[in-house]
């Protein structure tokens, strides 16, 4: 017996596995992307924190958005952000919030993400989950000298309170489709 699968099928099923093949492209683009400013981030905290962890404190200050900025070239941004601030020009960009928002919901599993934009761009969004070191800067009990320093640095801080295993933030990035 010969079976018919109408051309409508066939279509759909194609373009539904060359859009799950063009969201892994993007995911291992975005992964991609985010991998050196994870990596200089971190060396960064890393060196501040062999000075004392007041001084981890400006190198996320600073070094940060260097990073960032040395990264974000031919097209590409990257960044990093969190529902609970500690620098406001970590801002949540307008695509990444939705998402952000949904990985806050009780039970909710945070995973990367891709997110089409438009003009032909793609976003990729991945969680940054606290781990114990964060909570130097970011639980609930602070050292004097580290509440001081984030005072003076950050009078509006909202960065603590954090445990191990919540969802602290973001890291994205943003590129051009294909």
């Amino acid at each position: 017996m010969k079976y018919r699968i109408p051309i409508s099928m066939l279509a759909a099923a194609i373009v539904a596995v060359a859009g799950h093949a063009g969201e892994d492209t993007a995911m291992a683009r975005g992964a991609e992307l985010l991998a050196p400013f994870k990596k200089n981030l971190m060396q960064a905290l890393q060196s501040g924190l062999q000075q004392g962890p007041a001084d981890a404190i400006s190198a996320c200050r600073d070094k940060a958005p260097a990073v960032a900025a040395g990264l974000s070239v031919d097209g590409v941004l990257v960044g990093r952000a969190s529902h609970r601030l500690r620098n406001p020009d970590n801002a949540v960009p307008e695509w990444v919030s939705p998402v952000l928002e949904s990985w806050l919901a009780p039970g909710a599993q945070a995973a990367p993400v891709v997110v089409p934009l438009p003009g032909n761009r793609t976003g990729y969004i991945e969680p940054i989950v606290t781990q114990p070191l964060c909570l130097t800067c970011h639980g609930s009990s602070l050292a004097p000298e580290i509440a001081e320093r984030i005072a003076a640095d950050y009078p509006e801080d909202q960065a603590t309170g954090f445990e191990v295993g919540d969802l602290r933030g973001v890291f994205w990035a943003e590129f051009p489709s294909g």
